[in-house]
């Protein structure tokens, strides 16, 4: 059972950054469209569901699947696991930056620009990147 837990919860872990890579590309994209276009409300559409579609439902696997796997693996006490969810809690906190984001486009409310998307972009790039090299090479 284990290793299709372990299947199951590497399928989530992917299809969630496939959708926190992609949703803050689509607001960068949505800063440009103009307010009440129909540009602007395609973005609210595809915004919408990709978050309650594909990556609230990844994040939740990932979690119970991660959940199960550390607890069954007898994980809990290693230094490097530890770290890990601290990583995986600060991956959670940007998934609910974007929600509220979502939440805001769909109410034309644009409080940030084009640039601080771009650079939001990379935050889970990072978290991810720091997450494998626990899981893999854990260094303690």
């Amino acid at each position: 059972m284990y290793e299709w837990i372990k299947a199951l919860h590497v399928i989530a872990v992917i299809s969630w950054m496939a959708g926190m890579l992609y949703l803050p590309r689509l607001f960068v994209y949505h800063c440009e469209a103009e307010v009440g276009s129909k540009q602007s409300e395609t973005f609210k559409v595809m915004e919408w569901r990709l978050l309650k579609v594909i990556i609230n439902p990844a994040m939740i696997i990932t979690w119970l699947a991660g959940l199960y796997l550390a607890w069954s693996g007898h994980w809990f006490a290693s230094p490097w696991l530890h770290v890990k969810l601290a990583l995986v809690l600060a991956l959670s906190a940007v998934h609910g930056f974007f929600s509220r984001w979502v939440k805001d486009f769909k109410a034309d409310r644009r409080p940030r620009t084009q640039k601080f998307y771009r650079i939001i972009n990379e935050v889970p790039t990072v978290l991810m990147i720091f997450i494998v090299i626990m899981v893999i090479v854990k260094p303690f």
